[in-house]
């Protein structure tokens, strides 16, 4: 098979995220994409983090429609930073006979020499990225092709979706409508559950 595994913090989960997972699923022709909620993300602060638990149950709730998506709490059951060399490795190991691919947005992608064994991660499987931000695709065919020195790269020309989650949450917690932003069944469990009432936010937190 041919998974792509789709990390990051999912606070919440977005139209944004799902574009990316589409896509790149489609241009790779993945047989599923697994979801990873993270627990303690290193390129971000968790300051303004809905519970594990919540952020696990909204992406379940997603990938219900999607008879490709999966959803791995692999990263929640540690109590380590959620570093993706060793989600990558704990999967490659489980399913050796498989294809993985590991997805990110632009912004991953160009920042991705910062990340934690980032060389190894590109010893275990392809990375494929594509771009979030408008005209950000030409920034991001110069980090691939740096990159591709070292590993494999799959670089997906898509329409951009900028969205990001802290501004999400901001509107959430002004009471104001994000609808168009979010799948319906996050708005109703965003809702039910009271989540990000009262978010005051000024620390950039993408994704």
């Amino acid at each position: 098979m041919r998974i792509g595994i789709f990390g990051g913090s999912f606070n919440p989960p977005h139209n944004g995220h799902l574009h990316l997972a589409e896509q790149l699923h489609a241009a790779l022709q993945l047989d599923e994409v697994w979801l990873v909620p993270a627990r303690i993300p290193p390129h971000k602060s968790s300051t303004h983090y809905a519970p594990d638990a919540d952020r696990l149950a909204m992406c379940r709730l997603i990938a219900e429609d999607y008879s490709w998506m999966r959803v791995r709490d692999d990263e929640l059951r540690r109590d380590t930073v959620s570093y993706s060399y060793y989600t990558v490795k704990q999967f490659i190991e489980e399913r050796p006979e498989d294809q993985f691919f590991f997805l990110v947005g632009g912004d991953m992608l160009r920042t991705f020499t910062q990340w934690h064994r980032w060389q190894e991660i590109l010893q275990l499987t392809a990375l494929a990225g594509a771009a979030r931000e408008e005209d950000e695709y030409g920034l991001l065919v110069e980090a691939a092709d740096h990159l591709r020195q070292y590993g494999e790269i799959h670089l997906v020309n898509v329409e951009s979706y900028p969205l990001s989650s802290t501004k999400l949450r901001d509107m959430i917690g002004k009471k104001q409508d994000c609808s168009c932003y979010l799948p319906e069944k996050i708005v109703q469990y965003i809702t039910m559950t009271n989540l990000y009432a009262g978010s005051d936010e000024h620390v950039s937190d993408q994704g």
